[in-house]
């Protein structure tokens, strides 16, 4: 049997005994924990920004070195990533409820995202 729950939390100190009341009320044999940041379209403007930057100063620097300027942006493919880890839970068997176990939620602790971007940006050079 397959359940999946999905909550929207916009304080971390809930996650805790929210998934400690799911594990009690036994749904599934285990659980697992995603999360993301609310704003993450944001995020990954910034990184695409931070990344084009990063792009036109090599450019910048190669121009440079070949006694050449920048020109235009000709050509950008933008791709994009975050580190949504899932967080396992303990596997709650039958056999394991008998016995005193940890709380599912003892090791669960705030993850940063990190939402990185990589820009491939072709420029003309004049």
């Amino acid at each position: 049997m397959t359940t999946n729950v999905t909550l929207k939390l916009k304080e971390f100190v809930k996650i805790g005994p929210i998934t400690q009341q799911l594990a009690d009320a036994a749904v599934s044999e285990s659980q697992s924990i995603n999360y993301t940041l609310e704003n993450i379209e944001e995020a990954k403007s910034k990184a695409v920004e931070d990344a084009f930057r990063h792009a036109r100063a090599s450019a910048d620097a190669v121009a440079r070195a070949a006694g050449r300027n920048v020109a235009e942006l000709s050509y950008a493919s933008v791709d994009t990533f975050e580190n949504m880890r899932p967080v396992p839970m303990m596997a709650r068997s039958i056999a394991m409820k008998a016995e005193a176990a940890p709380a599912p939620t003892e090791e669960f602790t705030p993850q940063t995202v990190n939402v990185t971007a990589h820009v491939n940006a072709l420029f003309t050079l004049k």
